[in-house]
């Protein structure tokens, strides 16, 4: 008996040291080890031998499934009046004159959207070309060879035996650290030591709860981090983004007062609220000694593959636009939060008991309006500057259709696109 404790004594010690010495002391000095940057390299390499023995078993049994992949139809990118233009070139039309054959233009677009629209697949976990070793991603690949199988049965004791206890110990530690600390510098007087103490507390529990998901963050461009008095605008996966973000540098958090969620705009008192905070984000904005403000104007989570349309109240505030693109490697685990699918809870556990969190931020140059530009024009401008950084797809539609039907306005817009084509009036589909 005595043996027993002695040796669960020593394992305590031995666990009370990882967690003090190798993650703790060095996440709260910004200093990195080695030691999950030698961990992800492994998982390459096993990642890399499951993926070659996984397309040998597809040769060798006809039975192992092909994973499909992101999209079944392959459009041919050109706008609305592109395709028109193509179709009439054999029969040239005089300006204004209605031709049958555009029907079949609707037609094709109606069917695509059917079988595989732009919207939906972008709420749904994006397809791996190969297996992670996850259980939930797979198609009874771990059942090819008795290998894999072993190498599997491993991963599951590696994930839900060590590092799940171990980032649940971290995340604790991290949480606890933020609530005491930010209670005690909240109880000193105002003064410039007092927003020091407070940015360290936070930067030193994010970097503690990074570390806890075992992320490794490649940071890209540090010259250009959003300053102070500015405005940080990223594209939204998952309720991490903020923890990988303030993990660099400590932000002034919203919640949706510029870019609210869908569901809170059927409140009549939402467009009041949206206005009543207008003014108190200029004067955060003017104020160039205050924290920059973070904020996701897609509104919703959009799953890794795109950057959806972003709300155009943080735009209009003015002041200087901090873009940040976000790109989250899916061989170590899905950090896509599917909130229809999974609440909070399930989704934490699933992201602790997944591999890592491998992710690239890329802080791209600061943006202001130009004179020519409304706010809508000018969100899509930085929307399309973070998509072409991160590798993302740029899509016009509002992520706000995760939970609603499509507005009767952008209905009416794809009617006057074709009026104004057919009339000849020059749209801005027309003119292409």
């Amino acid at each position: 008996m005595e043996a027993g404790w002695s040796a669960a004594g020593g394992l305590l010690h031995l666990w009370l040291f990882v967690v003090l010495f190798l993650i703790l002391l060095p996440a709260m000095f910004g200093v990195s080890l080695g030691v999950t940057g030698v961990y992800i390299q492994v998982l390459v390499h096993i990642l890399e031998w499951a993926t070659v023995r996984i397309q040998r078993g597809r040769k060798e049994q006809s039975s192992v499934p092909v994973p499909l992949p992101n999209g079944i139809i392959e459009r041919a990118g050109g706008s609305m009046a592109e395709e028109l233009e193509r179709r009439r070139r054999s029969r040239p039309l005089p300006s204004g004159e209605f031709a049958l054959s555009d029907a079949l233009y609707f037609l094709k677009t109606g069917v695509e959207s059917i079988v595989d629209d732009q919207v939906t697949q972008r709420f749904s976990s994006e397809e791996l070309a190969s297996w992670n070793l996850l259980t939930r991603t797979n198609h009874n690949f771990r059942y090819i060879s008795l290998r894999l199988t072993v190498i599997w049965g491993l991963g599951v004791l590696v994930r839900y035996g060590v590092l799940f206890p171990l980032r649940i110990t971290l995340a604790v530690i991290g949480l606890s650290w933020l609530v005491i600390g930010t209670s005690l510098v909240g109880l000193l007087p105002e003064s410039s030591a007092k927003r020091w103490l407070s940015e360290l507390v936070h930067l030193t529990c994010y970097r503690i709860c990074a570390r806890g998901l075992s992320a490794t963050v490649q940071y890209h461009n540090k010259s250009n981090r959003p300053q102070k008095g500015g405005i940080c605008v990223a594209n939204h996966t998952t309720p991490i983004d903020v923890v990988i973000l303030a993990n660099d540098g400590c932000y002034a958090m919203v919640s949706g007062a510029a870019a609210p969620p869908r569901r809170h705009r059927r409140h009549a008192a939402a467009p009041l609220r949206r206005h009543a905070a207008a003014p108190a984000l200029r004067a955060h904005v003017a104020a160039r000694t205050k924290l920059p403000i973070l904020i996701f104007p897609e509104g919703t989570c959009i799953n890794n593959t795109s950057v959806m349309m972003f709300k155009k109240g943080s735009f209009e505030i003015g002041g200087t636009i901090h873009p940040v693109a976000i790109k989250y490697d899916p061989r170590f685990g899905d950090a896509f939060w599917n909130s229809s699918k999974y609440n909070m809870v399930s989704y934490l556990l699933r992201m602790m008991t997944s591999w890592a969190i491998v992710v690239n931020v890329w802080y791209l140059p600061p943006m202001t309006i130009q004179e020519d530009e409304d706010a809508a024009q000018f969100a899509s401008r930085v929307k399309s500057a973070i998509a072409d950084q991160g590798g993302l797809l740029d899509l016009a539609w509002d992520g706000g259709l995760k939970r609603a039907k499509v507005k009767e306005s952008f209905r009416e817009e794809q009617q006057k696109m074709y009026s104004c084509f057919i009339v000849g009036h020059g749209g801005p589909e027309s003119s292409a």
